[in-house]
């Protein structure tokens, strides 16, 4: 089955308490302390909601693709995510259907995931995210 469940949602935000206070009103608290994605230039807060993360992303450097999304776009939806057992076997399977993707290979993402974002143009002006979990992970 390629695609387990949806992942998380990520959301945009200048600020990371300024975002959570809707989350945390709603009764959620964070899984565990921000994590920082020094390849994407983002810091995660983390919200858990049944098997789905909702994820808040602000940006760690002006020059990471958060920023740059924040500046142009302002705060908001960012993309969804779907869990994926074999993401390389997942990104072939996708090229051979067209698939365009940002990057050309899995990059490493929050909690030791390997991740991987389609082109919008593909998903149908959505970022859509692909995410491999480590063995018996959780989340």
């Amino acid at each position: 089955m390629p695609v387990m469940h949806l992942d998380h949602v990520a959301i945009v935000t200048p600020d990371l308490d300024l975002g959570s206070a809707p989350y945390l009103a709603l009764g959620l608290q964070p899984e565990g302390p921000d994590e920082e994605v020094g390849t994407q230039g983002v810091r995660v807060r983390a919200f858990v909601v049944g098997e789905t993360l909702i994820e808040l992303l602000t940006p760690t450097r002006p020059d990471s693709p958060i920023a740059a999304f924040l500046e142009k776009r302002g705060p908001g939806l960012h993309h969804t995510a779907y869990r994926v057992d074999d993401l390389d076997a997942e990104m072939a399977r996708l090229r051979s259907e067209g698939a365009r993707f940002l990057n050309e290979a899995p990059t490493p993402g929050r909690a030791g995931t390997r991740v991987a974002f389609l082109h919008p143009k593909w998903g149908a002006g959505t970022l859509i995210e692909l995410v491999e979990h480590a063995p018996g992970a959780a989340h």
